[in-house]
């Protein structure tokens, strides 16, 4: 049973360019139907799918692991691609790594990349513990719901599953090994608060991506789950640029470099 209608997957038809975008790690689709949302009301066409193990009990997510929600990811990707000239891939946290995953192992299908706090790797001490505790306990606190606009919430867990986290960590070393496969343009949201995702995240993927376009944008009025922040107006009307400006063709030759900007008070 879903724990909220607003976690159900998000499917809306529109245009010839395709959205593929993808949830943390704990959350639900809910964190990404107003992103897509804009999208579709820009004519694009839309995907955001229910990871496998989420939106539903923490439970679940236990029984899965990443090559599970890459494989529902992976599935999309091949139904928008065929339904669509071209494909952009944009990903929240664990999503936004899914999101990397998909580049590397598909270059020719994603056209552009829109990461929103990709978490690719921690400096936690506390997950050295983590391959060692799945084993004798099940869950531990929740990180979800990293929102500084009051009243809003994520519709994600409110228990971090273990043998799922420990899925996630070993995600993390396939991508962050081949961060140099990545070609496709890429447009980086990090929050210069995040009380979830470690800040070296962004600058891993910024430092070992090959895209020759690489922008990234700091948001300062927003935490974690920044699709439902103050930014997320930002973050929407900048990527639909983005999209205009990079989906009627392949990244321009040259060297890489990167562009940054920032928003919010």
């Amino acid at each position: 049973m879903l724990l909220d209608p607003l976690a159900e997957a998000v499917r809306i038809d529109g245009g010839d360019t395709g959205v593929l975008l993808s949830h943390g790690f704990t959350g639900s689709p809910a964190s990404m139907r107003p992103f897509a949302e804009h999208l579709a009301q820009a004519g694009h066409t839309v995907r955001v799918p229910r990871l496998p193990g989420h939106g539903t009990r923490w439970q679940d997510l236990n029984r899965t692991g990443w090559g599970h929600w890459y494989a529902e990811l992976d599935r999309n990707l091949t139904e928008l691609c065929r339904r669509c000239s071209q494909v952009a891939v944009a990903g929240l946290s664990m999503g936004g790594c899914l999101a990397l995953r998909l580049a590397q192992q598909r270059p020719h299908d994603v056209d552009a990349l829109v990461l929103v706090n990709p978490s690719v790797a921690s400096s936690d001490r506390r997950l050295r513990a983590v391959p060692t505790a799945r084993l004798l306990v099940a869950s531990a606190p929740g990180l979800g719901n990293d929102i500084k606009k009051p009243g809003v919430i994520e519709h994600g867990y409110d228990r971090t599953p273990l043998k799922a986290l420990h899925s996630v960590m070993r995600l993390w070393r396939e991508v962050g090994a081949r961060l140099g496969e990545v070609r496709a343009p890429l447009l980086l949201f990090r929050s210069q608060v995040d009380h979830v995702v470690d800040p070296s995240s962004a600058r891993l993927v910024l430092a070992g991506v090959s895209s020759a376009v690489r922008e990234e944008v700091v948001l300062r009025d927003s935490y974690h789950v920044a699709t439902l922040d103050y930014d997320a107006p930002a973050i929407f009307e900048r990527t639909e640029t983005f999209l205009a400006e990079h989906l009627n063709g392949r990244e321009p030759a040259g060297s890489p470099a990167i562009t940054r900007g920032q928003h919010g008070r």
